[in-house]
């Protein structure tokens, strides 16, 4: 039978312990102190470049790089990849958080400034204005071409079907219960739906739809460029149809002048923003098509990106259009007038995308 302990092996047990404990104890605050003085060593050996890069980047997003020397901006990069490099030694040695949050803090300012965008939103929209979306324009080349080429055959192609089949008018022609615009329509009515209804709810949202239909069409003649162009083609062919179908009506009439100049108050705008779109999602299509010497994505991407440049602007030219529908229309109710302000419109996009030819870099 085994005996008890002892009050003296309790308490020789009890010091043996307390000895243990007390070496690990102080085994922990000395690997506490070392890492603190690794640390402060670390932070001692590197802090002079730590500060200067801070100062630069501190100086630069204050806006007052132009009062800095040329030293300062040279070693902005070199400073930056040192810091990164600091950072990247301050993980695998895990050193105090304060100082790891610091880094970090440093290194996405510093990556900003060196790699990140070079200039404000209004330099860049500055720069798109003064000669870069035009650029981009002319840089569709054959696909503007064959865009506008679709776009014509589209209208004729509209204007045919319904000469040999009014019924193809109904098929072509988004009209509404009670819309007087149908074949057979007198011309003292389709007359009146041109003039004197600037007050007029169904003329209103008639020029309401057209503005969300072309917005609809655009869109979708780019974003669907990506299956070769076809999509794109085919919604071209459908809206000019639509269009070819509506004049089509309005000459068996002999009302065709007085409805060219009521569409062309904001159609010139409307439909060259149409076609700049088309040409848009033609380009990305034939870059996919046909990358040359380029793979299929970097092909695709270099399309793309001038594509992009060119819908920012179609976005734009409908938004002028807009305003040209909801008050140049509305406000200008002959037939001359209007087609003073279409045709005005229409000259200075041509002027602007393929006259000025100006260096976009110039307007920065």
């Amino acid at each position: 039978m085994a005996s008890k302990p002892s009050m003296l092996d309790s308490i020789r047990e009890s010091r043996v312990a307390g000895l243990f404990g007390g070496r690990k104890a102080a085994a922990q605050d000395a690997a506490i102190a070392a890492a603190a003085l690794r640390s402060d060593r670390f932070r001692q050996e590197r802090e002079g470049d730590w500060k200067r890069l801070e100062g630069i980047v501190s100086r630069i997003e204050r806006g007052r790089m132009r009062s800095m020397s040329d030293e300062d901006l040279l070693a902005l990069p070199v400073l930056y990849r040192t810091v990164a490099s600091s950072l990247s030694i301050a993980r695998e040695t895990s050193l105090d958080a304060a100082t790891l949050g610091y880094l970090d803090g440093l290194v996405q300012r510093g990556w900003f400034q060196v790699y990140g965008p070079r200039q404000s939103l209004g330099t860049w929209f500055a720069r798109f204005l003064g000669g870069g979306w035009s650029q981009a324009v002319r840089g569709l080349g054959i696909d503007l071409v064959v865009a506008f080429a679709v776009m014509v055959a589209g209208t004729i192609a509209g204007w045919l079907l319904v000469a040999g089949d009014p019924q193809w008018y109904y098929a072509l022609f988004p009209y509404g219960d009670g819309d007087p615009r149908v074949p057979g329509a007198s011309a003292a009515v389709l007359h009146g739906t041109l003039f004197g209804n600037a007050q007029q709810d169904g003329m209103s949202a008639f020029a309401a739809y057209l503005f969300s239909h072309n917005a609809q069409i655009s869109i979708l003649a780019f974003a669907l460029g990506f299956a070769f162009g076809i999509p794109s083609l085919m919604l071209l062919i459908q809206n000019t149809a639509t269009l070819g179908a509506m004049l089509w009506l309005y000459h068996g009439q002999g009302q065709l002048y007085d409805l060219v100049g009521w569409l062309s108050v904001h159609g010139t705008t409307e439909l060259y923003a149409i076609l700049l779109a088309g040409g848009a999602g033609l380009h990305v299509g034939r870059a996919m098509a046909f990358p040359g010497e380029l793979s299929v994505v970097e092909a695709a991407g270099q399309a793309g990106r001038r594509a992009a440049t060119v819908m920012a602007g179609v976005v734009l030219m409908l938004v002028i259009a807009a305003m040209l529908e909801g008050f140049a229309r509305q406000l200008i109710d002959n037939t001359p007038g209007r087609l003073l302000v279409g045709g005005s419109m229409l000259v200075f996009w041509c002027a602007y995308f393929f006259a000025f030819r100006r260096d976009p870099g110039a307007a920065a």
